[in-house]
């Protein structure tokens, strides 16, 4: 029996059609999963679904246990047990998991909170998602895996029936999104009906009874599990056969042109603690080097601290373009150097959200744009059209606002600043994350066409067959140290994981000794 349909729902922005007569429908106790490329209108259908888009703003109908559903706001959607995770945590850091979990919906008698009664209740939805802080642990002192769990039992401690979470593995490590995986499961077996919205295609292999793919604001199909391939997934998403996940590439790399040597940076804030330890490496121009480590491996700290150390204390080390010494010592002189750094937070730390495409773009090259030093309008909107065509941007426009693009097109924005910018190097930090197999093979594109330019491309990703199928040489870290490196001929996922793990084998031998 089906829990919610919904029926022929079209959504209209400026210049926009989002959703264009989609049809959805979900049995009670399944986990459905969601499906298409960035700007296919997943998360657009879903803030329908969750009020976030109230009834008289779009086109069609919901039926939600059989009755017509017109909801007027969240608190609506939430009445009625539809609760939504969207990738971006609604938490506040600051503020306790007891005070986190009942914000808005506290536990109270005439107006005074039930602390004893708060924190108990709290224990009990933490244990159901397999978690024992403290109720009085402030969020923010929490992992992003422990913080997703949180937000689970925020929505089982508002009776949640129907459980839609946006992308909730893509900030997770390997270990934390298979815990995430497996709750999943225990509350389909709890009778909660789950809608998972993901463009990792193993994971919805694994848990999903059904899948509905959307293509351009559209139904494209429903399969269930015995038709669910990772092939037919692709070919419904983009529309087209993906034969190679990865483009293909024939090396050619020449000069050394980006070295590292001994490259030692100190914690920030904790004083005598080494982040950075002795980091040697080196990128020849069009060479793809990948680095590759685990979550807290000081990958991020290493690619921060050298473009204009943004990361840290600079305690030793120097770096070398054409065999000349840099100085990254500020970020306009790591610029003015050569190098560029697309952030792994696109969101806070690459964009300005509410500042249109064309002003995102010039951002890091202002020079590029201005006439005798005033901003030449013309060129900057010219410029970021080109960009748009290069980059294959969907927008109406330039003057569109960077918020309401679409995770992959918002990544393409923040791409198009940078190599505006003329880098020698380009360090792109889990350039994919959050995108969906359309929109990642467009970036790897990219990739291969700056190497093929002559430029040094660094790529860091936590996903190993990206790294795999894209670098020709890969860097391995832990703990702030470069462990090695493996040619592409050498390098397998057991192989850098044999070398982590002897690494920190090594690690916790020394630390007894001591």
């Amino acid at each position: 029996m089906a829990l919610l349909e919904m029926r022929g729902i079209g959504k209209a922005f400026p210049g926009v059609r989002a959703l264009d007569r989609v049809d959805l429908s979900v049995e009670a106790g399944e986990i459905h999963a969601i499906c298409g490329e960035n700007g296919a209108g997943k998360s657009t259908l879903m803030k329908v679904l969750s009020g976030v888009y109230p009834a008289g703003s779009y086109e069609g109908e919901i039926l939600y246990d059989g009755e017509l559903l017109a909801l007027r706001g969240i608190r609506d959607s939430e009445a009625r047990g539809i609760i939504i995770i969207h990738q971006e945590l609604a938490l506040v850091p600051l503020l306790s998991i007891a005070e986190n979990l009942f914000l808005g919906n506290e536990v109270a008698a005439r107006g005074v909170i039930d602390w004893p009664q708060a924190f108990h209740r709290t224990e009990g939805w933490l244990r159901k998602v397999g978690l024992f802080e403290p109720p009085s642990t402030p969020v923010g002192k929490l992992g992003v895996g422990k913080q997703q769990l949180i937000e689970i039992a925020k929505a089982l401690a508002k009776d949640v029936r129907l459980l839609i979470l946006d992308e909730p593995t893509a900030a997770l490590q390997e270990n934390d999104s298979q815990k995430l995986l497996d709750l999943m499961l225990e509350l389909k077996a709890q009778g909660v009906t789950q809608i998972l919205i993901s463009h990792k295609l193993n994971e919805i292999s694994r848990v999903a009874d059904r899948i509905t793919v959307l293509r351009d604001g559209a139904t494209v199909s429903t399969m269930d599990r015995r038709e669910i391939t990772e092939d037919r997934i692709i070919r419904d998403m983009v529309g087209r056969d993906m034969a190679h996940r990865y483009p293909e590439r024939v090396p050619a790399p020449g000069e050394r042109l980006l070295e590292v040597e001994g490259w030692t940076v100190l914690h920030p804030e904790e004083a005598g603690r080494v982040a950075i330890r002795d980091a040697s490496f080196h990128v020849r121009a069009g060479e793809i080097v990948g680095i590759a480590g685990l979550m807290g491996a000081g990958r991020t700290e290493l690619a921060m601290s050298l473009f204009g150390r943004s990361y840290g204390r600079w305690q030793a080390g120097v770096v070398k373009l054409r065999g000349q010494a840099a100085d990254v010592s500020t970020v306009e002189k790591a610029i003015a150097a050569g190098i560029s750094y697309v952030t792994e937070d696109r969101k806070a730390l690459g964009l300005i959200l509410e500042e249109p495409i064309l002003k995102n773009i010039s951002l890091a090259n202002l020079a590029g744009v201005a006439l005798r030093g005033v901003l030449d309008k013309r060129r900057e909107a010219k410029v970021a059209e080109d960009y748009r065509r290069q980059l294959a941007i969907r927008t109406p426009g330039v003057q569109q606002k960077v918020v309401n693009l679409s995770g992959g097109n918002q990544q393409k924005v923040v791409l198009s600043k940078w190599l505006f910018a003329d880098p020698q190097v380009l360090i792109l930090d889990e350039p994919t994350r959050g995108i969906d197999v359309g929109a990642k093979f467009e970036i790897y594109q990219i990739m291969n066409d700056l190497a093929a330019q002559g430029r040094g491309v660094v790529m860091i990703s936590s996903e190993m067959p990206e790294l795999l199928g894209m670098c020709d040489r890969i860097y391995v870290m832990n703990e702030g140290r470069i462990l090695g490196e493996l040619s592409r001929a050498e390098a397998t996922q057991e192989r850098i994981m044999a070398m982590i793990m002897k690494a920190a084998g090594r690690a916790a031998g020394e630390g007894e000794a001591a």
